[in-house]
Order: C-alpha cells, then sequence, then structure tokens
C-alpha cells in the first residue's frame, strides 16, 4: 500500500447530518495510512444515488485517487443504495475483490450474505464498496491489503507478471 493514493467515501444518512459519527470511514483512513497509503480525500454523502454517484465520478475522472473504498449502504434496506450507484459509474466490474470479501466475512457472521457490495473500474481507479461496520472494514482490509498494489499497479499501465 505504500504510496497508493486512495479516496475513503462513507454513505450514510445520519454520518452526513452529524446524527451518527463515521467510525468505519475513519478506520479506513487510519488503515491506508498504518500501511503507508496516503488519503487523499474523504467525504461523508447521504444514501442518495446521485451524491454517491458525483462523488465517484468526479474523483476517479480527476485522477484523485488510485482506490476509492465506499463504505456502507450495501445491505438490503432500501436507502441501501451504494452497489446501484457505484455500477452506473464503473466502465469495467473486478467481481473478485467482492466475491472474495463476502466469501470471507461468511466465515465470521453468516450475515454477510445480505452484503452487496460491487467492485469495478472507473478510469484507472478502483472502486471497492465495504460494509459499513468496522468489525467488517477491519476484515476485509486485511483480505485486500496483500493485493492493492498490484491492482494499482496494473490499473497504472505496468502488465508484467511477477
Amino acid at each position: 500500500m505504500r504510496d497508493i493514493k486512495v479516496a475513503v467515501l462513507t454513505i450514510s444518512d445520519k454520518a452526513s447530518v452529524g446524527e451518527r459519527e463515521d467510525k468505519s470511514g475513519l478506520l479506513i483512513k487510519d488503515l491506508v495510512e498504518f500501511e503507508g497509503g496516503k488519503v487523499v480525500e474523504y467525504k461523508i454523502v447521504s444514501d442518495e444515488m446521485q451524491q454517491i454517484g458525483s462523488t465517484l465520478t468526479e474523483w476517479a475522472d480527476k485522477n484523485i485517487a488510485q482506490i476509492i473504498f465506499t463504505t456502507g449502504g450495501t445491505g438490503l434496506s432500501e436507502r441501501d443504495v451504494t452497489p446501484e450507484a457505484t455500477a452506473k459509474v464503473i466502465q469495467r466490474q473486478a467481481p473478485g475483490f467482492s466475491e472474495a470479501l463476502r466469501q470471507q466475512s461468511f466465515k465470521e457472521t453468516k450475515k454477510a450474505i445480505l452484503s452487496r457490495g460491487i467492485s469495478g473500474i472507473r478510469g484507472k481507479t478502483l472502486i471497492i464498496n465495504l460494509p459499513g461496520s468496522t468489525k467488517a472494514v477491519d476484515e476485509c482490509f486485511k483480505l485486500l491489503k496483500p493485493v492493492l498494489g498490484h491492482a494499482v499497479e496494473i490499473l497504472s499501465g505496468n502488465t508484467e507478471h511477477r
């Protein structure tokens, strides 16, 4: 993760209006920085397709970050629209990330099957939807950490296999 530019987008109606602290987004920031990455953007938005989509699009199109992590809005409730908003802005899917996250999380809690998060690419930016709980964020980040550097290299044009 050394020197990788990361953006963190928290999707939460309550956190966006200050009714709840954003613990999962702050945890992602801490984990990224601990691993030597650089958090270049951090934002909290409500569970609204337009807000989520426009933020992801802006960050990816301006090459602000090499990886965007979202947290929240991936469940089954009517307001959980993060996967749909992400699907509208990505240009290519990267389903292996989300499949691995659900599989690993399912070992910890059977409720992981309720997660609908997706992953994909817009331009040279990898976008990964993470759940909203800090426990899930921690577990998911540990799983992703070993492959993120290689993913960023490939997206930046270095396609040599080592």
